[in-house]
């Protein structure tokens, strides 16, 4: 019974550890307003995204309805948001999926 409260608890902190370690992630979200050409170039200004990144990302959005667009810590994540907020965009941030 030890041996197996040992294990449930190894595993159970072992899973609190990845899921404190999973990144986070700025989403961008399709909106009726923005120009395509315009999130393209603020993608390409504000990431130092190149074309192609850019235009795949963008493409994403307009099709997909949204792209992950950025990540890493949660502080960098709302920056971000908060920066893609000033450009007029919709976005959002959350816990990496993956």
């Amino acid at each position: 019974m030890a041996d197996t409260l040992e294990r449930t608890d190894e595993r159970t902190e072992q899973w609190q550890q990845t899921v404190l370690e999973r990144p986070w992630v700025t989403i961008v979200w399709n909106d009726p307003v923005n120009l395509v050409s315009y999130v393209e170039w603020i993608f390409r200004t504000y990431f130092g995204f190149d074309r192609t990144e850019a235009h795949r990302l963008t493409m994403l959005v307009h099709n997909e309805g949204k792209a992950v667009v950025a990540s890493g810590t949660r502080e960098e994540m709302e920056r971000h948001v908060t920066a893609m907020h000033g450009f007029g965009l919709w976005a959002t941030l959350q816990k990496d999926e993956a």
